[in-house]
């Protein structure tokens, strides 16, 4: 049995007294693949290091977080993820989009941003990795506009089914995780109505640890809990659940496939 965590910031801050310890925890617990996505040129050596570490497990994305789009930065932020994108040592451009919870008064940078990266992701025939807080209705203008060819996954999916619905129709799987555990979370309600093919499986660890961690710092060993819930709502084995997702998850990292 294999899990994959499509969404792990391994190299938080938060991990810094016992990453090795941490990471180990989750191979032990059948984890084989961690997705790590990247924020912005400050995080950009602490991810090399991790990779560096476990390189058999660890795959890296690259992209602008819409958190990091400032507008005296954010043209040279975005300057450096496109000549690394160019090296091809990434599996997908993210995490990328749109985020208003923190500041509404970059929405118009944050969605060029967020155009321009889904337009390099096509170019080097790579999946997005999204990132949408707040934001639905600007996330989904962004993504309708570049609909063709679009492959990835909604991270942190916390939206409707018709937002799930959306979402699935162009292309791409929903993120769950801890948010499935949340007795406040609501997508536990029609997850069972949305076909486990488009569903996978992450843990944004250190953030949103799933119950009874609720709180607490996440980690990718949790991805366990969260295959747990989803064998609950679906009504399925845990193995189906696993065997499920990680195929999921595989189809939209291709180029790790085999690496």
């Amino acid at each position: 049995m294999i899990l994959i965590d499509t969404h792990t910031h391994l190299y938080s801050e938060e991990f810094a007294q016992d990453r090795s310890e941490m990471i180990q925890r989750a191979i032990d617990q059948h984890v084989k693949k961690f997705f790590v996505p990247a924020i912005d040129t400050s995080y950009f050596e602490a991810m090399l290091a991790v990779k560096k570490q476990f390189p058999d497990y660890i795959h890296l994305m690259m992209g602008l977080h819409p958190c990091s789009v400032k507008p005296d930065t954010y043209k040279d932020e975005l300057a450096f993820v496109k000549s690394e994108l160019q090296t091809q040592q990434y599996v997908a451009v993210g995490e990328i989009g749109v985020d208003l919870y923190w500041d509404k008064s970059t929405l118009n940078i944050q969605q060029e941003a967020f155009d321009v990266q889904i337009k390099w992701a096509k170019d080097f025939d790579l999946p997005i990795n999204i990132h949408c807080r707040d934001a639905f209705e600007e996330t989904f203008e962004v993504l309708e506009q570049n609909r063709s060819q679009l492959t990835g996954i909604f991270h942190c999916f916390s939206g409707t089914y018709q937002d799930a619905v959306r979402a699935i129709d162009l292309g791409l799987k929903l993120g769950i995780g801890g948010v499935a555990t949340f007795k406040n979370g609501k997508i536990d309600q029609f997850l069972s109505n949305i076909p486990l093919e488009h569903i996978v499986l992450e843990t944004d660890s250190p953030y949103l640890a799933p119950v009874p961690y609720r709180g607490k710092r996440n980690e990718s060993a949790y991805v366990n809990l969260v295959a747990q819930k989803l064998a609950a709502i679906y009504q399925k084995d845990f193995h189906q659940i696993a065997q499920q997702t990680t195929k999921n998850a595989l189809e939209v990292f291709k180029k790790s496939v085999n690496s």
